[in-house]
């Protein structure tokens, strides 16, 4: 019953029963002023079309004739019928197919004769229709005729009770009638509202759900029309909030994660320099440097955080554009170098072509490029060679970034894609920030590319491959 207790229930309801309302009176309109007169106008047709026949005989035949031609007339309608002479005065009256000697004419009857002889017996038929508002309901008429060489007239009444008894009938028929429509109608309202309005109070439910911190609710409608659309747009809200929930619960787990050790290192080392190796030159020097480095490594770490915490929420599209992909392996290749001389390693690039056009985000897969490449040095020994190609085969353009060491196992290959999963470095150099295979996996992932991880014969080899489909 709460979904009928609403306002907007109320007004529905309302806004249906004046609907309703207006078509029953519209019924009784059209029954009143339609229906009702035309039962009278087709009476009054039926009587003008029998008295002109008999006008004609009555113009046309002798004495004899004509009486009897009028005693069929008042026969034939039910009524009275009376010849009425220049002068106004009633030479005879016909009722019920009965001549009457004396004729005895009520005071309703002498007026309209006074009143409109004159009119008839000069060439213009009158007609009239008196309803006195009591079960019945009188028809006058008058046509001119010529009796015995002068001009005349003949007036007729007919008082007819059955269309008052029709037209009772048909207004208790439209009563009852009315009645059954507005309590069928009533109900249907209230059931077509209740169906209304119940969505509605679904979808207020979801919304103040989410208000309150529930992030899951959903309206859970399914329906194909606006309140579908509006529910579904509720729904897409609360994912949304949940992608912002989540963003912001990884980037509170990823700072207290990962932080912690380079701001330690950041503090162990300043109480260093500040109470142990200030008068030290060479070793003050040296651990102002490790300071510099980590701080720097906190701010990259922050930056990788940050970018994969938006990336997993959904926040950072990509902007493709027709790219080289050469130029960007190769422009990441040179950055690469300056880091890999620090431990003496080298490493070389090769390239199937120079001109590879694809549609991608070029400084999201510069990203790439460089986060592979860290993780490719922080996990080569010092003195040794990574190796970087291009190849084709015609259908697919593979990209792949080796480095000699120890075999990943089959069970880390899945793992070493998730964020903080990590194995122990080479020489024990942090290049990178713990999450850079993670963000490589997310944006090849946002643009449908196949990566992977294999070891062969001392060689770990990261790769990913880009179909022709995607290239331009």
């Amino acid at each position: 019953m709460k979904y009928l207790q609403s306002k907007l229930a109320l007004q529905l309801w309302l806004a249906m029963m004046l609907l309703v309302l207006f078509g029953v009176a519209f019924l009784w309109i059209v029954q009143i002023r339609l229906f009702e007169p035309s039962y009278a106008n087709a009476t009054l047709t039926t009587m003008e079309n029998s008295l002109a026949q008999i006008i004609n005989e009555v113009n046309s035949k002798d004495l004899q004739d004509r009486e009897n031609s009028l005693h069929y007339l008042s026969q034939t309608i039910n009524g009275k019928v009376f010849l009425v002479d220049e002068n106004g005065k009633v030479l005879f009256v016909y009722s019920g197919g009965a001549r009457t000697r004396q004729p005895d004419l009520t005071p309703m009857e002498t007026g309209f004769i006074d009143d409109h002889f004159y009119q008839v017996v000069n060439g213009n038929p009158w007609k009239e229709i008196i309803d006195t508002g009591r079960a019945d309901m009188t028809i006058l008429m008058g046509v001119p005729v010529v009796y015995e060489g002068k001009p005349s007239s003949i007036f007729v009444t007919n008082t007819i009770s059955e269309i008052k008894t029709l037209q009772g009938l048909n207004r208790n028929q439209l009563l009852l009638l009315s009645i059954a429509l507005t309590m069928v109608a009533s109900l249907m309202a209230v059931i077509l509202t209740r169906l209304f309005v119940k969505p509605i109070y679904k979808i207020k439910s979801a919304v103040d759900r989410l208000a309150e911190g529930d992030l899951t609710a959903k309206p859970m409608l399914e329906r194909y029309d606006e309140l579908g659309q509006l529910s579904r747009a509720v729904e897409a809200l609360g994912q949304a909030l949940q992608r912002v929930d989540r963003l912001r619960k990884d980037v509170i787990a990823n700072v207290s994660h990962e932080l912690r050790a380079p701001l330690s290192l950041i503090i162990g080392y300043g109480e260093m320099v500040r109470d142990i190796t200030w008068n030290n030159n060479e070793l003050r020097e040296k651990n102002l440097n490790l300071i510099v480095d980590e701080a720097q490594r906190l701010s990259q770490m922050v930056d990788d955080i940050m970018d994969y915490s938006q990336f997993q929420s959904g926040y950072i599209t990509l902007h493709k554009e027709s790219t080289n992909l050469y130029e960007i392996v190769d422009s990441e290749v040179e950055f690469a170098r300056q880091i890999a001389a620090e431990y003496h390693i080298q490493i070389k690039f090769s390239s199937f072509s120079e001109k590879i056009r694809l549609t991608l985000d070029p400084l999201k897969m510069s990203q790439v490029l460089r986060n592979l490449l860290n993780n490719a040095i922080n996990h080569t020994a010092d003195g040794k060679t990574i190796s970087v190609s291009i190849s084709g085969n015609g259908l697919k353009i593979r990209v792949s970034v080796i480095n000699p060491g120890e075999p990943i196992p089959d069970e880390a290959k899945e793992i070493i894609w998730e964020r903080f999963q990590r194995v122990q470095h080479q020489g024990g150099r942090k290049e990178g920030t713990g999450i850079g295979l993670a963000i490589v996996s997310t944006i090849l992932s946002a643009h449908s590319i196949e990566y992977g991880v294999e070891s062969d014969g001392g060689n770990n080899a990261f790769w990913f491959e880009v179909t022709k489909e995607q290239e331009r």
